[in-house]
């Protein structure tokens, strides 16, 4: 059976260049809708460089945290077309 994080990392890495989804849909897709915070400590905790974590954003649009800073999300995000 997948731990909590492998089953949010699994949905992470599946998001394409350019795309986005909330914490909350991540943890909606996991079958464990109020756990978005959750899935926010499991993102900040991933080192794997396989999963996009900086493709995943606050409900209310705003980027939300990153393992290696919130400028770094935005720039990343940039570059892949998400923001201008």
């Amino acid at each position: 059976m997948r731990t909590f994080k492998e089953k949010v990392y699994n949905i992470v890495k599946k998001i394409p260049k350019g795309e986005v989804l909330t914490y909350k849909e991540i943890a909606e897709k996991i079958g464990s809708p109020k756990s978005y915070r959750a899935v926010g400590n499991a993102l900040n905790q991933n080192i794997n460089k396989d999963i996009p974590c900086h493709r995943v954003i606050r409900s209310d649009g705003k980027i939300g945290g990153y393992n290696k800073g919130s400028f770094k999300k935005r720039q990343i995000l940039k570059e892949e077309g998400f923001l201008n």
